[in-house]
This record gives C-alpha cells, structure tokens and sequence, in this order.
C-alpha cells in the first residue's frame, strides 16, 4: 500500500520531508500526502445515496469494503463529466477510509515542508480556503488541498465535536499556557474553541511548527522556560516544518524536552506511532477525539506538576 511505503520512508528518514502524490482535476495540478493514500484504483460504477452533501458521488464497494465516494471536480466548482478512465484516490485518515474522484494521478514528488508556502490569500479564498499550501515539485506549481478541512464540510459529524467537551460538565479554570501548531484555520479554530470550553484559557496558536518552534526559541534564557510553555500540542502535516521535526528539535533540546508534548493528528497510525516515540512525543491521538485530548491534557499537566 502507498501509505505505508511512504511511513516507512519517512521513518528512516526523520527529516522535515513530505511525499506529495500530484493529480489533475480540469487540466489543473492539485497534491496528497502520500500519507495519506492507501491506493489508486481505476473509478467504478457508484450507487448514488439521499440526502447527502452534494460532492458526494455515493458509495461504491471494492473487494470487502464500503468505501464513500466524493466528487473532487464537483466540490472545486470544475466542470466536468465523469468518465471511464478518471480514478480513485482511496484515503485513510481521521480513522476513515473514502474515495476521490480525480481526472489523472501523476508521479510522486519528495520535498521538503520548507518548500510548501500558505497560499496567498488574494488567491486563496482567505481563511476559508481549501488549499493549504503551494509547493514547487518537480518544476511544477502544485496545490496541496486541505483534505480534513473537505470531509469536515461534508460530513460535519465526522469531524471535532464540542459536544464532548460539553459532556465533560463544568471544568476549573486553567490558565497554564498551552502552544498549540496547527495550520488548518478550520481546525485551529475548532481546537481553540473547545479547549476554551474545557477552560483552557491562556491558548497560544501558530499556523504550523516553524512559528511555534521560533516563538519558543525567542524565550528569554533567564525564564523558567516551563512558566511560558505548559504543554504542546502539534498536528503533523504543517507547510514549514511538520510535527515530527518540531518534537525532535523540543525533546533534542535540554532547555525544553521537559514540556510535555502531544501529537494530535488525522495520520496516527502504527508507523506514525513508533516514528512519536522514537522522537520522544508524550502523547500521540487521532484527530477529532477532542474529548480524549482534553482528558490527556488534564492527566499530563498534573503529573508533571508534581
């Protein structure tokens, strides 16, 4: 399987690099993790379902499965007709397995995250766009689609839910700092809301590791390093510099490899897993278990209290 040729790739690499997969939808250049494909298929015959969000094609079934197939062309606005020889992009991520329809798939490009740039926002959409970042592979300008932020909009019940924060009942206040990196606006947002419903008050968001990781090096030496950063929350894929290197420059670091630090990521998997503890993560969780983090949170900020 793709996804895990790439993991162990990246296991044995332990650099701030990504495998971009390239695919077309109306002549234009668009990009995956790697990460987080399980396999291409040529498209097949799907059986259409009610009431459901309008890019979603419907389902279709290889081998053993029930996979969701959702209309990529039809959710980027591009017109187009479905054709015998469009594919299959079969993903796994947030614990789920769907389908995209794609035109073409072309090769697989290494980069590094340094390489990926948030798009401007002039272009972009603003914060509301599904591109999370530009990256040049292979000479070619390549749009690297926000995935999580695609299923969040169409299945929304799939995604962060605050009301397991709710169900929680009234919580202390907290105000030690929590640094968060996740480059996702939609996402961030989801975090930062819910863990201010869990009375985590003193938030500190960054776009993705490299600000987080510069912001933390900027502390004053003199500083109780531990009074300004309580605990670290990092998603993995970010443009600049991903989770796993983040963790490895904290935990390598005597200054800081005592701030607790959690992965919180839709690509925990076994590989992704041993790559965490190899790097010294406290904590590894699949998104959108907010509850589970809330919980995890709680737990490592009061045995590291004492």
């Amino acid at each position: 399987m793709a996804n895990k040729q790439s993991s162990r790739i990246l296991l044995e690499s332990g650099t701030n690099e990504i495998e971009v997969m390239k695919f077309t939808i109306g002549g234009n250049l668009y990009g995956i993790n790697v990460a987080k494909v399980v396999e291409i298929l040529i498209s097949a015959p799907v059986k259409p379902m009610p009431h459901t969000h309008p890019a979603v094609e419907g389902i279709f079934k290889p081998r053993d499965t029930v996979l969701t197939v959702v209309d990529l062309p039809k959710y980027l606005g591009v017109e187009s007709t479905k054709g015998e020889k469009d594919i299959f992009i079969i993903t796994n991520f947030n614990k789920m397995f769907i389908a995209f329809r794609v035109h073409t798939v072309d090769r697989i490009s290494r980069i590094s995250w340094t390489d990926i740039q948030k798009p401007d926002k002039t272009v972009s959409g603003g914060a509301e766009s599904v591109a999370t970042g530009i990256a040049q592979c292979d000479g070619d300008l390549v749009t690297i689609l926000d995935f999580e932020r695609i299923v969040a909009e169409i299945a929304p019940q799939t995604t962060i839910q605050m009301s397991e924060v709710e169900s929680m009942g009234p919580r202390d206040r907290n105000e030690k700092p929590i640094w968060v990196a996740e480059d996702s606006v939609l996402l961030s947002k989801m975090i930062g809301d819910s863990l201010r419903k869990a009375n985590y008050v003193n938030l500190h968001m960054y776009p993705n590791g490299r600000e987080l990781w510069d912001a933390l090096s900027a502390l004053p030496e003199s500083d109780d390093v531990e009074q300004d950063v309580a605990l670290i929350i990092t998603d993995i894929e970010m443009p600049q510099m991903d989770g796993h290197r983040l963790t490895k420059l904290v935990k390598d670091n005597p200054r800081f490899k005592s701030i607790p630090l959690i992965i919180f990521s839709s690509l925990i998997s076994e590989e992704m897993r041993i790559k965490g503890r190899q790097l010294g993560a406290d904590e590894q969780l699949t998104k959108p278990e907010i509850g589970h983090l809330v919980d995890v949170m709680d737990q490592l900020l009061l045995a590291h209290a004492k």
